[in-house]
């Protein structure tokens, strides 16, 4: 389905009513920007001159069942402060998923119009989105179980493949601070918004027809709801007012009571901001779930907002120490999932991903619960996933794994040292955890399991080992207490390593101190 087109020049136009309006009915918006190119190289960056927002309204269920617009914001022509509070929101409202293709280069030229407008401190993120790049990759590559290229294919190419339609590039580096825009610039840049949309609902399908696990998810979930809203939900023809209204109320009651969905509390300035758009229709279960398992977000660094200058004669670094990027990400600086304060029970837990599944057996020797993943090599969204539903903190040495943080608030830790011991002293003073001689030793150091309350006599722990683990016999004749896992039944006994362990641990944790 062709988009309609509207040219938004000013807020006090009919272009800008329909706009806004569009906005809360809108879950997925393609964003897109265009600029009068730059030949030689400034110390400055390009002023963004037009932005593109596609915005679909409800969802694609069908071949033309969802209405698309698009909007051309002339932000030469727009006072830039009266719309800066209005896209912020947008793009960083977990309502709407928004797709681009590379669009951090065009959120930095963005931010930086905008700050020379006086709208400090500019745009620093937008999230949840999801780059259409992926989606191809996923298409063409991890379905059909080949390698992903390191080369990124054009947006050209990539509509040519996917819809069957040439996207000419042509008009690209024209001025587009020019006016009035031609016709053909109007169609131009509204087609490489729109065609987000278009590329989106594709993968959207395919991953709904290929039967994945949200698909499932979203039959189970439907069947607990109310039968009325099932019904209003497949009926595209009822009163869009009543579809916005029990559709909203509905899923709001479904988030806050199902642990499936991620609990975020809004903040103040959130709740302020967002109080003119409160009938903003929430994601739909499916798109949810593209979100939780696809979704990525664009964060702007402090080095992003400075053009980068090449100096004759040296050689740039071709990379920055990534130490220094993440150090005012990876700081902890929120109460945990366990705090008492947040309804937790007070008993810390952990998940160590296999860059760290040594100190995951550490924090057990000194009676942490501390898991590892489900699988030998887990995904990003798996190892999320997990730490969600167990309400655990995901510990890491993988720096990309905070890209993920937006989805698990205060769940995700960066740990900084290398070597085990130290690992274990910087979680325990990080995370505050009051370790004593009583604990050590307390948990199963091959499963994370509890052990029995009372030790096994000597019979006990023979007959125990039978067929399952060789104890010398010598030891069930010293007098020795044995010890059994409650989950996987490994059999431990107070001998020399268990003394010596002790005595490891004692001098790691300083506890003599």
């Amino acid at each position: 389905m062709d988009p309609e087109i509207h040219l938004v020049s000013s807020i006090d136009s009919p272009e800008f009513t329909l706009l806004t309006q569009s906005l809360t009915q809108s879950s997925l918006i393609g964003l897109d920007a265009e600029w009068k190119p730059i030949r030689t190289q400034q110390s400055s960056f390009p002023t963004v001159s037009l932005l593109q927002l596609a915005c679909q309204l409800g969802p694609r269920l069908g071949p033309d069942s969802a209405k698309s617009l698009v909007f051309l914001l002339d932000l030469s022509a727009i006072p830039l402060s009266s719309i800066y509070e209005l896209l912020r929101d947008v793009f960083v409202s977990p309502d709407v998923l928004k797709l681009g293709f590379r669009f951090k280069q065009d959120l930095i030229y963005l931010s930086s119009t905008f700050c020379s407008q006086g709208c400090d401190p500019g745009f620093d993120r937008v999230e949840p989105f999801l780059d259409i790049t992926s989606t191809y990759n996923y298409l063409q590559h991890k379905s059909l179980g080949r390698r992903i290229p390191k080369e990124t294919k054009s947006l050209a190419s990539i509509c040519k493949e996917l819809l069957g339609i040439s996207l000419s590039k042509e008009l690209q580096c024209s001025d587009w601070s020019h006016r009035p825009l031609t016709e053909e610039q109007k169609t131009y840049a509204a087609t490489d918004a729109h065609c987000l949309l278009e590329i989106f609902n594709i993968f959207h399908f395919k991953v709904a027809e290929k039967g994945n696990s949200f698909c499932s998810a979203t039959e189970q979930r439907f069947s607990n709801v109310d039968r009325g809203l099932k019904e209003i939900l497949e009926n595209p023809d009822i009163c869009h007012k009543l579809l916005r209204s029990k559709f909203f109320d509905a899923v709001d009651i479904v988030r806050a009571t199902t642990s499936e969905f991620p609990q975020r509390k809004a903040t103040l300035e959130e709740v302020v901001s967002w109080s003119s758009y409160r009938n903003t229709i929430p994601m739909d279960d499916s798109l949810f779930s593209i979100v939780r398992k696809y979704g990525e977000r664009i964060l702007l660094k402090e080095s992003d907002r400075k053009p980068k200058t090449k100096k004759k004669g040296k050689k740039q670094p071709s990379a920055v120490c990534k130490e220094k990027q993440i150090e005012i990400f990876d700081e902890w600086c929120s109460p945990p999932p366990w705090d008492l304060t947040l309804g937790g029970d007070g008993c810390p837990k952990f998940l160590c991903d296999v860059m760290v599944e040594g100190l995951a057996k550490h924090l057990r020797c000194v009676g942490i619960d501390a898991a590892i993943p489900y699988s030998k090599k887990p995904e990003s969204r798996e190892l999320i996933d997990q730490a969600r539903k167990e309400n655990r903190v995901l510990l890491t040495r993988d720096s990309k794994l905070l890209r993920h943080e937006y989805l698990i608030k205060n769940q995700i830790y960066r740990v900084k040292n290398l070597l085990k011991n130290e690992q274990l002293l910087e979680v325990i003073e990080t995370f505050q955890l009051k370790i004593c001689e009583d604990q050590l030793m307390s948990r199963c150091t091959k499963c994370n399991g509890r052990f029995i309350q009372k030790p096994l006599t000597a019979e006990e722990a023979s007959e125990a080992a039978k067929g399952f683990q060789v104890i010398p016999n010598c030891l069930f004749d010293s007098n020795l207490e044995f010890w059994q896992c409650m989950d996987c039944n490994q059999l431990y006994w107070e001998g020399t390593q268990y003394h010596n362990a002790v005595q490891k641990f004692i001098n790691v944790c300083k506890l003599n101190e």
